[in-house]
Formats: structure tokens, sequence, C-alpha cells
């Protein structure tokens, strides 16, 4: 199934919050699969509880049913609903159109890139990387000079390097020109940094912080 909706729900204290993880674990999972055919996912952080979903209306389905269970145990809940926004990369109003028209999809890309340009810079590392595999030890360490003379800082790691790039359109750019000057049989790969990954991962709930380790 797909998770594109999420509802976050904020029940203030993180013991309300384990006992709803609990109870839709338990009490809930037949009424979900019955009522939406197929498994909402559910994942807590603190007093934060979040449902993904298929659908929008599996989303206010399960948000009905948990404001019913909320009631009935007394607990505080706030929720919100969400979209993820396949363009933008985020979380956004789930009444705000999904752009259409080429021109709207360029122009939300573009925004994007903007948008990872400054959190690179106000953060201090750079949102992407490139990661080259190399076949030997010594074609990593043939690389990563190769990359510092041309001015391109490099972390190598016994056969791999890892590239910096402040977005994810410069660091295809750069993994395809590193590729074209990489050794026979190295392969280079464009993935979300691990520091940012760490950074948004708790927000998000959608990124595993271990995945690219």
């Amino acid at each position: 199934m797909g998770d594109d909706w999420r509802l976050r729900l904020d029940l203030h204290e993180e013991k309300h919050a384990g006992e709803l993880t609990k109870r839709i674990g338990a009490e809930l999972e037949h009424d979900l699969e019955e009522a939406f055919h197929d498994r909402v996912i559910v994942s807590r952080d603190g007093a934060e509880v979040f449902l993904y979903a298929d659908t929008r209306d599996q989303a206010t389905k399960a948000e009905s049913l948990i404001r019913s269970l909320s009631t009935e145990h007394g607990w505080d809940v706030e929720s919100k609903l969400q979209r993820w926004h396949p363009i933008a990369e985020q979380w956004e109003d789930p009444d705000k159109p999904l752009p259409s028209a080429e021109a709207e999809r360029e122009a939300e890309h573009a925004e994007l890139v903007r948008s990872e340009d400054e959190e690179s810079r106000s953060e201090g590392f750079p949102e992407w990387e490139v990661r080259v595999q190399c076949a030997s030890h010594h074609d990593a360490k043939r690389l990563a000079a190769q990359l510092s003379k041309e001015g391109i800082p490099n972390l190598r790691r016994w056969t791999y390097l890892l590239v910096g790039a402040e977005d994810e359109d410069g660091a295809r750019r750069l993994a395809n020109r590193i590729q074209q000057e990489a050794p026979s049989g190295a392969t280079a790969t464009v993935q979300v940094s691990g520091r940012a990954v760490l950074e948004i991962a708790s927000d998000t709930g959608r990124i595993n912080p271990f995945v690219v380790f």
C-alpha cells in the first residue's frame, strides 16, 4: 500500500500516545482492515502518533475511529491531516492541489532546489551526496586524489567515496560527471546525505535513519 496521506495526532502525554498505539495494534486492527481493505501504518514519536494511509478516505475514517477511542478514555487529542507532495517533497495541506501543468511542476521543482540550497548553506552541511563505489582500494585513492585536485572535496572510506552536493539536481549532475571520469568498475549513486537523514527522520516519520549506513 502507499502512504501518501498522514494523520498526525498529538496526545500531549507520552503514556496516552503509548496506550493509543497499543489499542490500534490490538482492538482496532480488525476494524481498520475491515473498513479499509488494507493496513494503516502506525508509528509513534513521544506524545505524537502518526497514521499513514493510501487514500484520504482511509485517513479520515481512521481519524473518526481514533476520536471515538480518545473520547472513551478521556484523552486530549489534536489531529492534523496532511498529504505528501511528491514535487515539494514535504507534507502539505490536504486541499492544496497537486501541480498538473508542466510549467507548474517545473516551478515547484525549482522551488525545491532553491529550498535545498538554502538548507545546505544554513545547516552547514550538504543535503545530498554522491556515493562512489570503486572496485578496489587503489581505485578509490586514485579517484579521491583526482577529485581533490579538481577542487571537489570528498570523503574516502576504503573502497568508496562520498561527495556532497547542495541539492538533488546538483548531485545528479555531479554523479554523471564522476561516473564518466571514475576508474572502470566504479558506480556513482545519489542519496540524501547521512546527516540530513538523521535531521529529518523524526520530523517526517518517513525515513529510517540507518538506511544509508
